[in-house]
């Protein structure tokens, strides 16, 4: 969620409360989710701007329909008969609230953004020096201020909250080339955790009725998985930048065009298969989704 502007956090935060409410009081409550399924659209809605500016057209997409998703929720939360749907709507409040909330938290707290920064950058270089891709390691963490950019050391600001970061990546850590310290280029920011990636599958997991067993069973196979695929892809941008830096890609720098096309196709690609493999070990998520996608069929085949 880079780049979220503080009236975007506060509706993500307000929706998703509210929709972790609806879950709290007894049986399903719809009425909350009503309210909670539009705000949280709004949420997403109002990031959409910064990531037209930064020329990330997938996400720009991606994030514009959320205000008309949330909006249709919301009608299907008041209009829903069968006990299947609630059944499945309720899942979906549960595994947005779930995942959505924490990573709010960690975005929001520098302690913990820089936490998972500098561990991402660490394992980072790492990979790239067994590789034998390039001499790299951790360098200074920078943080974005009015000013400009500040070294963590050197930050005096409120290190456990802040509302409206600055900049579309407020906390950034370098990588360097052992050699002589210079940078290599390319810097690491929360995004590049795939924080996103593992909560969604933390969140989808979490509020199913499933056995303890069953339910590390499924994190232990999804989590490691996406962290280690994680880490090569850092490692692989990092590397065709360094070594095919000036190369243009259909009009597009070879950062450009490994971060925000290919990287992130193979990484939907990865997302899809793991989720196949999470739908053979936990049919009650298949089933879930299946519900939730019955709407969009219907209107597929022009009957609904």
């Amino acid at each position: 969620m880079a780049g979220m502007p503080a009236s975007s956090m506060v509706a993500l935060t307000c929706g998703m409360a509210v929709l972790l409410l609806s879950l709290v009081r007894m049986g399903p409550c719809s009425k909350l989710a009503m309210i909670g399924w539009p705000v949280v659209g709004l949420g997403f809605f109002l990031m959409a701007e910064g990531y037209l500016r930064g020329g990330d057209p997938v996400l720009t997409v991606m994030l514009s329909a959320a205000l008309p998703a949330g909006l249709g929720l919301a009608w299907w939360e008041h209009t829903v008969t069968d006990e299947k749907d609630k059944a499945a709507l309720q899942w979906f409040r549960g595994a947005v609230a779930f995942a959505g909330l924490p990573y709010l938290a960690t975005f929001h707290v520098p302690w913990l953004s820089r936490l998972a920064i500098v561990s991402i950058a660490a394992q980072t270089a790492w990979m790239m020096r067994f590789a034998g891709a390039g001499d790299v390691e951790v360098g200074e963490t920078w943080v974005s201020t009015m000013d400009g950019p500040v070294a963590w050391s050197d930050w005096d600001g409120n290190r456990w909250f802040w509302l409206d970061p600055v900049g579309e990546y407020p906390i950034r850590t370098d990588l360097v080339w052992a050699s002589d310290g210079s940078s290599v280029g390319v810097n690491i920011v929360l995004a590049c955790t795939a924080l996103q990636s593992m909560i969604v599958f933390v969140g989808a997991i979490a509020v199913l009725r499933l056995s303890w067993r069953r339910r590390m069973r499924a994190l232990l196979l999804t989590l490691p998985l996406i962290h280690v695929l994680n880490v090569f892809r850092n490692a692989g941008i990092v590397y065709l930048d360094t070594v095919h830096g000036s190369v243009n890609v259909f009009g597009l720098r070879m950062f450009d065009f490994a971060h925000t096309y290919a990287a992130r196709f193979v990484a939907l690609f990865a997302m899809y298969g793991m989720a196949l493999v999470m739908f053979r070990l936990l049919p009650e998520l298949h089933a879930h989704v299946l519900r939730l996608m019955r709407p969009l069929t219907q209107a597929v085949k022009g009957r609904g």
